[in-house]
């Protein structure tokens, strides 16, 4: 008895063995899902993402796509990182380099939101996002350089290209369209009436969030053209490239070491509810886009939205009652600049958000607040609109503030477009179902201009319509492919620069985007920052196709795979290495 136990207990451990081993010589293949918006919400985004999925599929990987919500979309891939890859158009331009820090800096890899949704994180990449904080001209173009090479090199997300934004505007009420959504609502001061008649501005979307949530700290309901641009006012505003105070009327720095700022506020400002705005808003604000608990809870709680500009700040007081001061972390005065563009809360209204709050399909591990979660209807703000009602999924009304300092204000100090108040009364955004049922609208003389873009397919109809003009604005929202490199096999840097190389953006801006969009590899094309060997040209594409015309080139693909330590099946199916 002892021998046979013995001996089954020796040929247990020589199976087990074998087991391993073979394991080990029979890994599984490589199976990615990508996540992206359905058709009605983005047709861009799910048109790349069936793309994409034909490209992977070519290449050996198995790839399936799972089209959701925008809500659902944000808190899956943005907050509990359930994601391998996603496709969506970035929230917002890159008006400063600076924007990478948050975006890519490994601090943040593992908090929600648009901070890292990737969770890279590199150590030399780490140096080069805080040398550029602190440097200045020659040396910071060359450190930004620096990113934007190791960025195409490393790949935790893929440029694709900055799409036209194709708009439909009736030209029998309102002039001057071109340009009022980008890159914010606030450029409707730009248009005129052309008819007395013409006091409410009608405009359509096809995204039924600004019906439900007004919060502006609330990344997952805040989109390129943020509606809450509109009801919140910044103490100053970047307009063509330029930054103009805005409730601000100037600012002095009074301090290098560290980095001071005094901001000066305009006079009389006030909020909606009537209540004085005044410089301990403004710092209240910072206080609290850095710990939106205030200190109640263990642990800190920074907002989503605004991160990388909310921790350059080390200390916010209001000095009196019209002047805040700004001491900053260890930054460029060119990059500590950038706080002043962030929307200035009530502090009567926003200081009894500050506790924790439970969010259904979050993770118990993420710790949130109030503020983080309301829906804010109604808001209260100081920007030139004000809330009137909502019909929850269907329209929203704002109205004139006449008490902003446009329209009040003899001089403003802003360039003339914007100084000369609101050309309509009111403002209506009414939900549609569809791109065409937006422009049938348009046609109908039913509303006056799609907030966002229509497809490219729908120019004939807008060209033949009576009265209506067709305009094509270039977006600074790029559209790109994030990758999730928590989870193998796209922890690998060689595995993710060779995914890029199965990527055609030529063939994405004729077959998805219909020739309206400028193909790109970094989020600064289009700058002054964008190094010449990173300029997207159809002859010598920044990262080479692995094949042509659209098509990928299996055999190339497959060398390319294995130069990176990968190898491939019987069935031609690429393994997990």
């Amino acid at each position: 008895m002892a021998g046979l136990t013995g001996g089954l207990a020796a040929t247990s451990g020589c199976l087990s063995r074998i087991r391993a081993l073979v394991g080990r010589n029979r890994p599984t293949t490589v199976a990615l899902s990508i996540k992206t918006l359905p058709v009605d919400q983005d047709p861009y985004a799910i048109a790349i993402a069936r793309q994409l999925s034909a490209w992977f599929e070519a290449a050996g990987i198995r790839a399936t796509i799972q089209p959701i919500t925008a809500e659902e979309l944000y808190r899956q891939t943005l907050v509990n990182h359930e994601y391998d890859v996603f496709v969506g158009q970035y929230p917002g331009s890159f008006a400063d380099p600076d924007a990478f820090y948050s975006l890519l800096h490994s601090t943040y890899s593992v908090e929600s939101g648009m901070q890292n949704p990737f969770g890279y994180t590199n150590l030399l990449m780490d140096d080069l996002l805080e040398r550029q904080r602190r440097e200045t001209g020659r040396q910071r173009t060359e450190t930004v350089t620096q990113i934007q090479r190791r960025l195409v090199q490393v790949c935790p997300f893929l440029v694709l290209g900055f799409p036209n934004v194709i708009r439909a505007a009736r030209t029998d009420r309102f002039t001057g369209w071109n340009g009022v959504f980008e890159p914010s609502p606030v450029n409707l001061l730009t248009l005129n009436s052309n008819a007395e008649s013409a006091t409410r501005l009608r405009a359509t979307t096809p995204d039924d969030r600004p019906m439900t949530n007004l919060n502006p700290l609330m990344s997952s309901h805040r989109g390129p053209a943020d509606i809450t641009d509109l009801l919140y006012d910044s103490l100053a505003y970047r307009y063509r490239g330029t930054l103009y105070p805005w409730a601000a009327t100037n600012w002095e720095w009074t301090g290098e070491d560290p980095l001071e700022l005094d901001v000066t506020l305009r006079d009389n400002l006030t909020w909606h509810d009537d209540q004085r705005l005044t410089a301990s808003d403004a710092a209240f604000t910072y206080r609290l886009l850095r710990d939106t608990s205030l200190g109640s809870l263990s642990e800190s709680v920074p907002t989503f939205r605004f991160r990388g500009r909310s921790s350059l700040v080390e200390q916010a007081e209001a000095v009196d009652d019209v002047t805040v001061r700004i001491r900053f972390t260890d930054c460029s005065r060119q990059v500590a600049r950038r706080v002043l563009t962030v929307p200035v809360l009530p502090e009567h209204v926003w200081a009894d958000r500050t506790d924790k709050a439970t969010v259904s399909g979050v993770d118990v591990g993420v710790t949130t607040t109030d503020a983080l979660v309301t829906s804010n209807i109604p808001p209260v703000g100081s920007g030139p609109l004000e809330f009137t009602s909502v019909t929850q999924g269907q329209t929203l009304v704002l109205e004139r503030f006449d008490d902003h300092f446009i329209e009040t204000a003899e001089e403003t100090g802003l360039p003339s477009a914007l100084s000369d108040g609101l050309a309509f009364e009111e403002f209506e955004l009414q939900f549609v179902g569809s791109d065409s049922s937006a422009v049938d609208l348009i046609a109908n003389d039913e509303a006056d201009v799609t907030a966002l873009g229509v497809g490219p397919d729908l120019t004939p109809t807008i060209g033949r319509a009576r009265d209506v003009s067709l305009n094509v604005d270039r977006s600074g929202a790029f559209y790109y492919v994030g990758f999730n490199t928590r989870r193998p096999p796209l922890t690998n840097p060689r595995f993710r620069n060779t995914m890029a190389r199965l990527v055609d953006r030529d063939n994405l801006a004729a077959s998805v985007f219909d020739g309206y969009v400028d193909p790109a590899v970094s989020p600064l094309a289009g700058t002054p920052w964008l190094p010449a060997d990173l300029a997207w040209e159809p002859s010598d594409p920044a990262v080479p196709f692995l094949g042509t015309d659209g098509s990928v080139d299996t055999e190339s693909a497959r060398k390319a795979f294995r130069a990176a330590g990968y190898r491939y099946n019987e069935q031609g199916r690429l393994l997990q290495s």
